[in-house]
């Protein structure tokens, strides 16, 4: 386990930890899927170069879920490239996510952060994104950004989702 402090100028451990570069990505608009499969929420990626295989990359995550069927569980998940990250272990049928959301009100949003250090040992691009399904088979859909019901009214509101990625020197 690698041990970073923060001193009074930034992250430094004297040998590495330092940040070397960070990139953000900010959705404000809304996603909705009805697959069963975990699909790419659209425009919720970004990509990273790390400048040294030694090089780790945090990994912040915030998702905004909401399911437009109170039976009904939303679930996403971190992907590198095509590797999920940041899941749990695999149990019989369930599902290995990052996080899920099963709401009892059509109007509620759950709000979910994951943060992760990835070790990818690459200076290849990586791609970072968030993939999302709902356990219904099509009987309702899940959404990012909004509630489940969407209706025009000023207690319904839309929310944004973020991830940022962090290189940390090695």
């Amino acid at each position: 386990m690698a041990l970073i402090k923060i001193g009074s100028n930034g992250l430094d451990t004297g040998v590495g930890g330092k940040v070397l570069q960070v990139v953000s990505t900010t959705k404000t608009d809304t996603f909705t899927t009805t697959s069963g499969s975990f699909t790419d929420i659209t425009g919720f990626t970004l990509s990273i170069t790390p400048s040294s295989t030694s090089s780790k990359i945090l990994i912040l995550m915030n998702a905004n879920l909401s399911n437009a069927g109170t039976t009904f569980v939303t679930q996403v998940r971190l992907v590198r490239d095509s590797t999920a990250i940041s899941v749990g272990a695999s149990a019989g049928s369930r599902t290995s996510s990052t996080s899920h959301v099963r709401l009892g009100a059509v109007y509620e949003v759950g709000s979910f952060s994951a943060t992760t250090l990835d070790a990818p040992a690459s200076t290849s691009t990586l791609t970072y994104k968030v993939q999302m399904l709902i356990q219904t088979g099509g009987a309702s859909s899940g959404v990012l950004n909004r509630t489940g019901n969407d209706s025009d009214d000023s207690y319904n509101g839309r929310t944004a989702s973020n991830i940022t990625a962090m290189e940390i020197a090695g």
